[in-house]
């Protein structure tokens, strides 16, 4: 069986697939990690998202044999409930979270942003966050979110449209 040599959330890793074009989603669920959520197989929704080399990936759609000596980093190599990092802390503070299942694909696409763009504009933070759906409803929050996680001051969504 191939083997594709990686690293993921820090650790080296080995991704088994008899078939090259299998999506990385599900070599990585195969390899138990289940953080990586499986959504709508189409690289619509954003749930599957993970950092691959640093950029945000739907990783239903991202053949496993492209991942051959990359880094991959699931929500789980982010940071831990006794030490969230920041942006998750930002999630926590702002209850940008319902049902919480886009939650990580979110927190991936906000850490790839804020690495690329530290003080991102309004425009920026939704055109980032475009491929991630969330159907509770909680749009408003997670944007305070990623302000917060930025250093910027919040919006008030009462007064001014984000």
């Amino acid at each position: 069986m191939p083997t594709y040599r990686c690293r993921v959330n820090g650790r080296a890793a080995q991704l088994e697939s008899w078939d090259p074009t299998q999506p990385l989603l599900y070599a990585l669920r195969s390899h138990g990690m289940h953080d990586v959520k499986i959504g709508c197989g189409l690289g619509q929704c954003g749930s599957c998202t993970v950092l691959v080399g640093g950029d945000a990936v739907r990783s239903c759609v991202v053949p496993v044999e492209s991942i051959a000596g990359k880094t991959i980093v699931t929500i789980k190599g982010v940071g831990s409930p006794e030490n969230p990092d920041p942006v998750q802390a930002a999630f926590i503070a702002e209850q940008a979270a319902q049902c919480g299942y886009c939650t990580p694909g979110m927190i991936l696409s906000v850490k790839a942003l804020l690495a690329r763009t530290p003080k991102p504009t309004m425009l920026q933070i939704k055109d980032a966050l475009a491929g991630n759906l969330c159907r509770c409803g909680a749009h408003t929050r997670i944007l305070r979110a990623v302000l917060r996680a930025s250093g910027q001051p919040p919006f008030d969504s009462a007064r001014v449209k984000p």
